[in-house]
């Protein structure tokens, strides 16, 4: 029986000063919170009792940042996967709030939040999700002999691809309310698979300390 662990880990703190969803835009890197939270991954990851063999990561700048310490630490070539990028979004390069949603230009965007029609389906970003883990799982199913303990993967991703995935390996409704996602800012949600099929899914809140006071704009 070949068992295999693969993290989705949620990128670290982004720079942006104007609050707005940054989204998909390019040019949106990490604070210096940010590149503490990502030095942390790179500890956590490289401690002796993990086994990473393979890394992944989104192909945005903030997410690139933040896989960066954990191929240093672990002396790994990340691999750039379009399929963990983050969510499309009508909103993006906007500062969103009451105001913004309620204006009539934006009101059309917004008649059906169980999809969500102001964005890509969550379904969509399901589907993309679990075939980058599905690649990222035959790779480290290949390797299974040459590590010690369990194979581990990471894929460096952002809050909501992880978060809908997570409902959706727990048979949760993919709908939720954005404020009780359970995804902050560089933690790591974990996914271990035997033969194939999941066995189990965790949560780490790996840099809880780091955790900024206010909710954080953007994604």
């Amino acid at each position: 029986m070949t068992r295999v662990t693969i993290h989705l880990t949620r990128h670290g703190e982004v720079h942006n000063p104007e609050g707005i969803l940054y989204g998909r835009l390019p040019g949106y890197g990490l604070s210096e919170r940010g590149r503490a939270m990502a030095e942390r991954l790179g500890e956590f990851y490289s401690a002796p009792d993990r086994s990473v063999r393979l890394l992944m990561s989104s192909p945005l700048q903030r997410a690139q940042e933040t896989a960066a310490p954990i191929a240093a630490a672990l002396r790994l070539e990340p691999r750039i996967d379009e399929r963990v990028l983050e969510a499309g979004n009508s909103f993006e390069g906007q500062q969103v709030d009451r105001g913004t949603l309620a204006s009539p230009e934006n009101l059309v965007r917004c008649y059906n939040p169980l999809r969500p029609s102001w964005g890509e389906a969550y379904s969509d970003q399901v589907k993309r999700v679990r075939a980058a883990m599905a690649s990222l799982r035959t790779r480290l199913e290949a390797r299974a002999d040459e590590a010690a303990g369990t194979p581990e993967g990471v894929i460096v991703s952002h809050q909501l691809p992880i978060w809908v995935t997570r409902l959706a390996a727990e048979g949760r409704p993919l709908w939720h309310d954005p404020r009780k996602r359970e995804c902050a800012l560089a933690s790591v949600t974990s996914f271990t698979f035997e033969s194939g099929t999941l066995v189990a899914v965790e949560y780490q809140d790996v840099c809880a300390d780091l955790q900024p006071t206010r909710a954080v704009p953007g994604a």
